[in-house]
């Protein structure tokens, strides 16, 4: 067996990446052109291609309505408070995902209750959720988690059984699919990140999308002061011209012009990178202790834009090599932006469990629940969350089809996983740091 480059042996991958292969996004003329022309005409502010942006943006998901935000943070908030979550409320989300799919919940005096997700598809656990739901549960958000969609069918089952609003984060799932129906348009509600890390990118930027009036239109009074004159319901029109939330989310029109040509363009650079990492997973059936992270084939489910492309590592295959060895082994060969694990769980944080963030004289996540009752997250067991970081690795995010370039990434794991004996020698089973932020690598 050839021996492995972090053992002094030749490298398995030896052609250099072109910066091209990682560099994200993809920008042309078009959109060059019309953030210039926002420039020129001094209208970064204005609504004209933000309004335009929104149509299409919700036409793309076969919805109604569609809300610019000035991030994804922003777009999840006014979603909670278009659902009507508030004091004493609580919501449930899984632990595994990004702070701004829920943190935002606090603000609006709820609290937030952290259910476990599925092994495979790192998505909310059903089961997991329903057994979280309380008399005051008021929302759930659903993650669609490193683009793979959640188990939607029975997530809305049991919300309709409970009467409990779901929202979609979608901030990873760009054109995904769910059963051939695209994400963010299962849900009551859902909200979308489009910052230069995503898979949709076009600046620090965010969407909401619905085809409820009522939501919408509390979003619109939430944060959106300048669009009080869309709103028809007569309550809240008596609460209209002055922001409810007191926030001033808009979008600003240079996101919105990028988001525009984006749109043209999107499906096919889509289409692309779903080819790239159809061809790489396949390629590596059969190897022992690499799994793909990607819906069953033939599912009608995709991945979208494949955000954070990762596989599942299982140690006990390798004869219990750690996962930091695997992925110091994957450097060595040549294969970059390499890493373990992803988000840290959330249920962990203190801010869910013992800070008081707004000075109520109590934890900040139990301040508005019954006296006597005291939400700390941290105490619970959610056993797939807590451990998923030393069983997921990531691997190159490429966005061109470079047949050679994937086989020798390809050969690099394969080769690690058949030489995985020589590595338990020296090998440090330290647990992986997860981050509480999780982006594009770019290094």
């Amino acid at each position: 067996m050839e021996k492995l480059a972090l053992l002094g042996g030749k490298k398995a991958v030896t052609k250099e990446a072109a910066e091209q292969m990682f560099h994200w996004p993809i920008v042309n003329d078009a959109m060059r052109k019309s953030v210039v022309q926002v420039l020129d005409d001094g209208n970064m502010s204005g609504l004209d291609l933000s309004k335009k942006f929104e149509q299409e943006f919700a036409k793309w998901h076969g919805v109604k309505y569609g809300l610019a935000h000035s991030c994804g943070t922003a777009a999840l908030h006014a979603a909670m408070y278009g659902v009507g979550l508030g004091i004493g409320d609580e919501l449930i989300c899984p632990s595994i995902t990004y702070w701004a799919s829920c943190t935002a919940a606090l603000s609006l005096g709820a609290s937030i209750v952290f259910a476990d997700i599925e092994p495979d598809s790192l998505c909310l656990d059903p089961d997991d959720f329903e057994r979280k739901i309380t008399k005051r549960t008021k929302a759930v958000v659903v993650v669609h988690y490193l683009s793979h969609p959640a188990d939607m069918d029975r997530i809305m089952a049991i919300a309709k059984k409970h009467n409990i609003k779901v929202i979609e984060d979608c901030s990873h799932c760009h054109g995904a699919l769910y059963k051939g129906k695209i994400t963010g348009s299962i849900g009551d509600v859902a909200g979308f990140s489009c910052m230069s890390g995503k898979a949709f990118a076009i600046g620090e930027a965010g969407m909401m999308i619905t085809n409820d009036r009522l939501i919408y239109e509390r979003a619109i009074l939430f944060a959106h002061y300048e669009r009080h004159g869309d709103i028809q319901d007569e309550e809240l029109k008596k609460q209209a011209f002055l922001p409810s939330g007191g926030f001033k989310y808009r979008m600003h029109q240079m996101s919105s012009a990028v988001g525009l040509e984006q749109l043209k363009k999107y499906n096919a650079e889509a289409a692309e990178i779903d080819k790239i990492f159809t061809y790489f997973w396949d390629s590596l059936e059969g190897t022992p202790g690499v799994y793909a992270h990607r819906p069953a084939k033939n599912s009608g489910s995709t991945k979208g834009g494949w955000y954070i492309p990762a596989g599942l590592y299982e140690s006990e295959e390798l004869g219990g090599l750690s996962i930091q060895r695997f992925c110091d082994a994957l450097t060595a060969e040549g294969m970059p932006r390499v890493a373990a694990g992803v988000n840290a769980p959330l249920h962990k944080h203190a801010l869910y469990n013992t800070v008081d963030v707004y000075h109520h004289g109590r934890p900040t996540n139990s301040a508005n629940l019954p006296k006597g009752v005291e939400n700390r997250e941290d105490k619970k067991e959610l056993p797939v969350s807590s451990s998923l970081s030393q069983r997921i690795f990531q691997v190159p995010y490429m966005k061109h089809f470079d047949k050679e370039l994937i086989d020798q990434y390809v050969a690099a794991i394969k080769k690690v996983c058949a030489g995985y004996a020589d590595l338990l020698e020296g090998d440090v089973s330290a647990e992986v740091k997860a981050s509480w932020n999780l982006t594009r690598r770019k290094g």
